[in-house]
C-alpha cells in the first residue's frame, strides 16, 4: 500500500526597493519570485517530530497540527528548495507556507488565504520574534506588495515587459547587524533614509508610467545610498558595478545587506541571459531571471 503524502508549495520573494528606510516608516516594495520554489512533503512516521522554537519550518508544522487539533501522532517531512537561505529571498516564510499547505493537504483539509497567513505569521513570530510580515505576505502573493510600517500592505500591478536578474553573492546576509549599523549612525543616517524613501516613491510612480529608465536610475541611486549607510558588501558592490558596465538600466543590493543578493533591471530576455552569464563569471554563485 502506498504511503499517503501531503504536498505543499510556495514561492520566494525579493525586495525591489525600500531596504532599511522601511524600518523608519518609509515604503518598501517586494516582488514575488514565482519560479523559485519550495516544496514540502509531509507524512506519518515512526518517530515524533521535535519542536524547535528557532526554526520556522518546525514552528509552522506544529502551528498547523495545533490548528487542526491533531495530537499524539508521529510525522516526518522533507523539503526540496531552490531558495537559498539567508539571502533576503524569503526562504523561511516560503518554507513555512509550503509546510502548512502540506499538513493541510495530508489531512485533506482546505485552507483559505487568511488562515494560511495567520498560521505563517504565527510560526514566523515564534522563530523570529518580530517579523514585519512582508516576507509572508509577498510569498503568498501573485503580485508585488507595497508595505509601510504601522500602515499595512497594498498590491502593486507591475507590467513592464522587462526582466529582473537576481544574483546571489554567495554570502549570508546579516540583517540584524546591518540594522544596528544604521542605528549607530544616528542623525547622519536620517538624510540617507529620507533619500531612500523618496527613491521608493519615484520607483512606484515609474512603475505606473512603465518608465524603465527612471526605475533603473532610482535603483542605482538607492544602491549608492545603501553603500553610504555601510550596509552593502564588497561582493555586492562588485556585482552591481559589473551589471551597470554591461548595460543594465539599474542595479542595487537587495535585502538586509552585508551579503545576500543584488538585482539588476534589463529590457530584453537576451540582455538578461548575457548579464547572468557575466555575473556568474564575476563571482555570483547563482542567478535567476524574473519577468516583470
Amino acid at each position: 500500500m502506498t504511503k499517503k503524502i501531503g504536498v505543499g508549495k510556495a514561492h520566494s520573494k525579493i525586495i525591489l526597493t525600500g531596504e532599511h528606510s522601511v524600518v523608519y516608516g518609509y515604503p518598501a516594495i517586494a516582488l514575488p519570485l514565482k519560479n523559485i520554489e519550495v516544496i514540502c512533503h509531509f507524512q506519518e512516521a515512526q518517530e515524533d517530530l521535535i519542536l524547535d522554537l528557532t526554526d520556522p519550518l518546525s514552528t509552522a508544522i506544529f502551528a498547523a497540527l495545533e490548528y487542526l487539533e491533531v495530537r499524539n501522532r508521529h510525522f516526518a517531512y522533507e523539503i526540496e528548495s531552490t531558495v537559498p537561505e539567508k539571502r533576503g529571498m524569503g526562504s523561511s516564510a516560503a518554507v513555512a507556507i509550503a509546510a502548512i499547505r502540506a499538513v493541510f493537504n495530508y489531512f485533506d483539509k482546505p485552507i483559505d488565504g487568511q488562515i494560511l497567513e495567520m498560521l505563517v505569521n504565527q510560526a514566523e513570530i515564534i522563530a523570529h520574534t518580530n517579523p514585519s510580515g512582508l516576507d509572508a505576505k509577498t510569498c503568498l502573493s501573485d503580485c508585488a506588495i507595497k508595505f509601510i510600517r504601522n500602515v499595512g500592505f497594498s498590491d502593486i500591478l507591475i507590467d513592464l515587459d522587462a526582466h529582473l536578474i537576481i544574483a546571489d553573492t554567495g554570502i549570508h546576509g546579516h540583517t540584524r547587524e546591518a540594522v544596528e549599523k544604521v542605528e549607530a549612525m544616528e542623525e547622519k543616517a536620517l538624510p540617507l533614509l529620507h533619500g531612500l524613501g523618496q527613491l521608493t516613491d519615484r520607483i512606484e510612480l515609474a512603475i505606473a508610467d512603465k518608465d524603465l529608465d527612471k526605475i533603473g536610475q532610482a535603483m542605482t541611486l538607492s544602491h549608492q545610498l545603501l553603500e553610504e549607510l555601510q550596509v552593502s558588501s564588497p561582493e555586492a558592490n562588485h556585482l552591481v558595478a559589473i551589471a551597470l558596465e554591461q548595460g543594465a538600466l539599474g542595479a542595487k543590493m537587495s535585502g538586509g545587506g552585508l551579503g545576500g543578493c543584488i538585482i539588476a533591471l534589463v529590457k530584453t530576455r537576451e540582455a538578461a541571459q548575457h548579464l547572468t552569464e557575466k555575473l556568474e563569471k564575476e563571482g555570483a554563485v547563482n542567478t535567476w531571471i524574473e519577468s516583470l
